[in-house]
């Protein structure tokens, strides 16, 4: 058996090995797209070229671009706040072994992932689409600002709501050592995939922000990642929610007069 301070050493240097390649792909990746510009469009605003078919491109293939670059982008994202529920894992499993305790964790991480990987290929289709549409109808282009300032206030307002607390509260719901947890490999994937669901309902809200602001916009990714982390690990996470959902709805009315020529 290794040590607690030699596996927590392990866990945490594998832990920022990650996340800081991951940092690294989603930057280098947003940089290629940003020399490659923005689409522009009806009503003086751009729009990000993820979703758009490269020239050469068939759809199959700019969708798995798309998803390589969504399961990155998400590692560099919810590392923050999901590496510490992991450790609680971990702790609250620690009695299997070091080598098959690094296989449970890495299952529950991979369930984790795999729920989003299927949350960005949902994304995708849809947001290609509306991509299509907002550039064969000028009209629909010109109210594009609008629509995203009214998601803002949608996505504002589902922070209040009992269904957000509920998944929130699912989401820091770790386990404490001494819990009774299942060493077993099928157990550890659907614990990781539960922990995925109920984050990525509460991330609906957040995640819908960043798809409006801009899906490679680092400082959108950002900001997105920092409230994510501050509402699942700050002491009084709703509260937290709750404050974050006041920005986001103050964004969306100001984005909506801005887009109406009164900002």
């Amino acid at each position: 058996m290794v040590s607690e301070p030699a596996s927590r050493r392990a866990f945490f240097g594998v832990s920022v090995l990650l996340f800081a390649a991951s940092v690294a792909v989603t930057i280098a990746r947003c940089a290629s797209m940003s020399a490659m510009g923005e689409m522009p469009l009806c009503g003086g605003w751009t729009m990000s070229t993820a979703w758009l078919r490269m020239p050469g491109q068939t759809w199959p293939g700019a969708a798995a671009s798309f998803l390589g670059m969504w399961v990155v982008m998400m590692l560099a994202m919810m590392l923050p706040s999901l590496v510490p529920m992991l450790w609680r894992y971990r702790r609250a499993v620690g009695r299997a072994g070091e080598v098959h305790l690094d296989r449970l964790t890495a299952l529950v991480g991979g369930g984790y992932f795999f729920v989003w990987t299927l949350f960005g290929a949902a994304a995708y289709p849809l947001g290609a689409a509306l991509a299509a549409v907002e550039m064969r109808f000028p009209a629909l282009a010109h109210a594009a600002p609008v629509a995203g300032g009214v998601v803002l206030l949608i996505a504002g307002a589902l922070q209040f709501t009992a269904w957000k607390a509920h998944h929130l509260a699912c989401c820091r719901a770790a386990p404490e050592r001494g819990h009774a947890l299942s060493a077993e490999t099928g157990a550890a994937w659907r614990y990781g995939t539960r922990l995925g669901l109920h984050c990525s309902y509460a991330c609906a809200g957040l995640t819908a922000i960043l798809l409006v602001i801009g899906v490679m916009d680092l400082r959108a990714m950002a900001l997105v990642t920092a409230a994510i982390t501050a509402e699942r690990l700050a002491p009084d996470g709703e509260r937290v929610a709750r404050a974050i959902g006041a920005v986001a709805l103050a964004a969306g009315l100001f984005l909506i007069a801005q887009a109406a020529g009164l900002g």
